[in-house]
């Protein structure tokens, strides 16, 4: 059952980790990460081809990651790849509403509705990406938990789901690296979350990460010849984020592109546990 609290916590844990990412998010330079070169559109395609699973992160707030993202996207169309595209910003749920927007059946203004009882960013900041999926046919896959699990998630831990529910998610238990720890504990002190432990934060973040894994693979079983093109902020996007709850579950190659954040992830300090390739921020030196 949500409850307001729940509600509260859920919505300041989204603005909390958009707050630690929140920097400009890219520009247009790409470096491969395993070897600090930078390349051109066409090789970072080349290596798509040999992932099923292309995870694009973001900045939520800023539109440089969307731009980039087009491109990226439009590229592995224009490069005749064939995949679909999943995004953290709906709920599996509503699947039947995103075919009905990628088949034409829905009008800008009726899928608006959906969009905003999904996510909070401003439309705008979406509309080009979904409207290029629409024009070309390209299903949009909804890989997010429902609001409810995660609302309860939030107010009393991962043990408080139901068995169905925990059946769905199974074995969230908060036991991450060091480099995930101080992600989260970074977090966490960006704001003051009343009656929140770190265990409960912890969990709500990786069960977001699970699910979103989860919903990929169950794409990809059921979909051979596609690949997934996933759209999720940098703090599931990175290689411990949704990566290694694919890595789990499932043989399937995954390429992690992110957006260079200013002292937080940047040229100096990415690595290839962090990513694959990294947008640069035309701003550092």
């Amino acid at each position: 059952m949500k409850t307001p609290e729940a509600g509260r916590l859920a919505a300041r844990f989204v603005l909390c980790v958009a707050l630690l990412l929140l920097a400009a998010g890219c520009s247009g330079a790409i470096i491969r990460i395993s070897d600090n070169r930078e390349v051109g559109m066409p090789a970072l395609v080349e290596s798509a081809k040999n992932a099923r699973i292309v995870l694009i992160g973001e900045v939520h707030t800023e539109m440089a990651s969307h731009d980039d993202q087009l491109a990226i996207i439009e590229a592995l169309k224009n490069a005749g790849l064939n995949f679909a595209i999943g995004m953290e910003m709906f709920q599996a749920k509503d699947q039947p509403l995103l075919d009905r927007w990628t088949t034409g059946a829905m009008s800008e203004a009726e899928f608006k509705k959906v969009y905003y009882s999904n996510w909070h960013v401003p439309w705008k900041d979406y509309r080009a990406i979904l409207v290029y999926a629409r024009d070309n046919r390209i299903q949009v896959i909804g890989l997010n938990v429902s609001q409810s699990v995660m609302y309860d998630v939030f107010a009393k831990g991962y043990g408080a789901l139901t068995p169905a529910e925990r059946a769905k998610i199974p074995g969230v238990q908060c036991v991450v690296d060091k480099t995930y720890e101080d992600f989260i504990r970074k977090a966490m002190a960006e704001h003051t979350f009343k009656g929140m432990s770190f265990t409960r934060f912890c969990e709500a973040q990786l069960v977001w990460d699970t699910v979103m894994a989860r919903n990929s693979v169950k794409y990809l079983d059921a979909h051979p010849g596609t690949k997934l093109v996933v759209l999720a902020g940098s703090g599931h996007s990175w290689k411990r984020g949704i990566p290694a709850q694919v890595r789990k579950i499932s043989n399937y190659p995954c390429l992690v592109i992110l957006p260079e954040i200013p002292g937080k992830l940047d040229r100096r300090t990415v690595t290839t546990g962090d990513a694959d390739y990294l947008a640069l921020d035309p701003v550092l030196p």
